[in-house]
């Protein structure tokens, strides 16, 4: 059975697309099937591997409101092994037409539950907000990652991730846990992103990857291109820093 992972932060600009993208690229380099789904209506992670938005007959908007089968709705990517279920600004309708229908919140997981056996990961790319599709999200994952941007106000805003995880694992997924964090945009070169490190490990009981994503120009510009960054440029440090935390993740054998 496929495990399933949710990226999920409420704050933009943390590394959320960057770590879909390039999470799930790094784990088909491995030699895993991966499916990719790209829940946030921005649709950067579609385009981000390589995917023309505007072009696409069933995306997960059609899914979501039961438009199309699940099936007609995976696309191969460039990535061997990478599959995708992808977004466009149609999805940013759907919380309004999600209204009156019952039980919402398992609409991504009933479709989903269909071909998880098909896959050994499936990463979701959640939308920079708690609302109704990362609820979807996160009552179809196993796990919750978080990336943390070494930043000032980090911490901002995580109290709320971690109650609406709790929340989601108390009503709707039992069984749901947080897979841990991992640390974006790190500048060795500041005290301020060592500080950012010391402060979150003091304040968080969960696991804390070792691996740390740098700020990095590769990882910025692989996305203008359509690629992620271990086919852009595999010998960059970006490159090698997701295929680290992409085998820190598989060998988690907690989870």
């Amino acid at each position: 059975m496929g495990r399933i992972i949710a990226i999920a932060n409420q704050k933009g600009g943390v590394g959320k697309t960057t770590t879909a993208i390039n999470l799930s690229s790094c784990l088909a380099g491995l030699g895993k099937k991966i499916l990719t789904i790209d829940l946030d209506p921005q649709g950067n992670t579609t385009s981000g591997i390589g995917l023309e938005k505007s072009t696409l007959e069933n995306t997960v908007y059609e899914l979501l409101l039961d438009e199309c089968s699940v099936r007609s709705c995976i696309y191969e990517t460039q990535v061997e092994g990478l599959h995708i279920i992808p977004a466009n600004v149609n999805l940013s309708g759907a919380e309004i037409e999600l209204l009156g229908i019952n039980e919402k919140e398992y609409l991504l997981k009933n479709a989903i539950d269909y071909i998880r056996d098909d896959f050994d990961f499936v990463i979701i790319d959640c939308p920079p907000a708690l609302n109704m599709l990362t609820v979807n999200a996160m009552t179809t994952a196993n796990s919750v990652l978080v990336p943390i941007q070494c930043e000032y106000y980090a911490l901002e805003g995580l109290s709320q991730l971690i109650h609406t995880i709790d929340l989601v694992q108390q009503r709707l997924n039992p069984h749901l846990v947080i897979e841990g964090v991992v640390f974006t945009m790190y500048d060795a070169r500041t005290n301020l992103s060592m500080q950012v490190v010391e402060n979150v490990k003091e304040n968080l009981n969960t696991t804390i990857y070792k691996t740390i994503i740098p700020r990095n120009v590769k990882l910025a510009e692989a996305p203008s291109h359509g690629l992620p960054i271990n086919l852009y440029d595999k010998r960059s440090a970006g490159a090698e820093s997701y295929r680290l935390l992409a085998k820190e993740i598989m060998n988690r054998k907690d989870l």
